[in-house]
């Protein structure tokens, strides 16, 4: 008799993890799918998709369980998931992590919000959501996110063995990393019990989520005159606002001293100034703000700021948009809007 909760046409449990470079999604794909293989003796596959491998760029896991008779001979990616495990909120901007989900299927978010508010951004109308902190968690446990999505991914999976993991995790960390053992057991034993749900009834004959393939709005056909880039991640219009990875810097104007440290560190140009006068009448630069646009939340400046002037904040949603302080390149027509 089959353990696997349910299967698509081709007789396969289909899992996606939505995630950015740097939170660990494509480990804990590998991780998922191998504890089930070795554990339960399901066939199974994992594979992921992204891009230059730069931290912060969008990241792809794709899980794939079907029963020992039945063969894998499917290695594309995943369109139409019964799972889906979304490791930033932030991706809600560019990418729409719900494309192909089944009616009855669950979405997983890391996310300190309400239901309602996630589920409002994702635009789901029935289903499984679950939530779980797994930011907090990882933070508390001085570990990583990737550790506690797994704990709430296996609570979300039942038929999969919660020992298997903390096994896997021990044989993973014993030989070279010792003292991670146990805070990644307890970051996986939080995500696992502190996963909390919420069923939205599935009417009758209800239809999931259509899957469309993002495909690039510009190509060798369609590229503008003079190759000019308008995609996201180019100088112009460049948006990295999907890259951070939980904090960006929060700025406080009245413990600056201007001395520019956070600047001569910064790897993307983050921070604005501008011209001013000190006490005595001479000229000098003045820190105004950060443009969050082009920041992706390395915290390098925080580091180097000799005050309190630059301080690690935990990423709330919107924050920074409202706080954004515009550049201006006058040597681009226009500037940056």
């Amino acid at each position: 008799m089959s353990i696997l909760p349910k299967k698509n046409e081709l007789g396969f449990f289909e899992v996606r993890l939505e995630s950015i470079g740097g939170l660990g999604a494509n480990l804990a794909g590998k991780m998922l799918a191998e504890a089930g293989v070795l554990s339960l003796g399901l066939r199974g596959s994992n594979f992921s998709s992204y891009g230059s491998e730069k931290k912060g760029s969008p990241v792809k896991s794709f899980i794939r369980f079907c029963d020992p008779d039945v063969e894998i001979r499917d290695h594309s990616p995943i369109e139409q998931p019964h799972i889906v495990g979304v490791f930033h909120e932030a991706l809600y901007k560019t990418v729409n992590v719900v494309s192909g989900l089944a009616a009855d299927g669950i979405v997983l978010v890391n996310t300190a919000r309400e239901f309602d508010d996630v589920k409002k951004d994702l635009h789901l109308e029935y289903g499984s959501l679950a939530i779980v902190d797994a930011l907090t968690i990882a933070l508390e446990e001085k570990t990583k996110v990737n550790t506690a999505m797994l704990g709430a991914l296996y609570r979300i999976c039942d038929f999969l063995n919660p020992e298997s993991m903390r096994d896997m995790i021990r044989k993973t960390f014993t030989k070279k990393y010792p003292h991670l053992v146990e805070p990644n057991i307890r970051t996986f034993d939080r995500g696992y019990n502190e996963v909390l749900f919420k069923i939205y009834e599935v009417p009758e004959g209800a239809e999931g989520k259509s899957f469309t393939r993002p495909l690039p709005p510009l190509g060798f056909l369609t590229q503008e005159l003079g190759g000019v880039m308008v995609s996201q991640a180019n100088s112009i219009l460049k948006d990295l606002s999907g890259s951070r990875q939980g904090f960006l810097p929060e700025f406080k104007q009245d413990k600056c001293i201007n001395c520019a440290a956070c600047d001569n560190v910064c790897p993307d140009f983050c921070f604005v100034w501008e011209e001013g006068e000190d006490k005595r009448g001479r000229k000098q630069m003045f820190l105004k703000g950060i443009d969050y646009q082009y920041c992706k939340g390395c915290l390098k400046c925080v580091e180097a700021c000799p005050t309190d002037a630059l301080g690690d904040l935990r990423e709330i949603l919107g924050y920074a948009g409202e706080n954004r302080v515009k550049q201006n390149f006058p040597y681009i027509t226009g500037g940056v809007q």
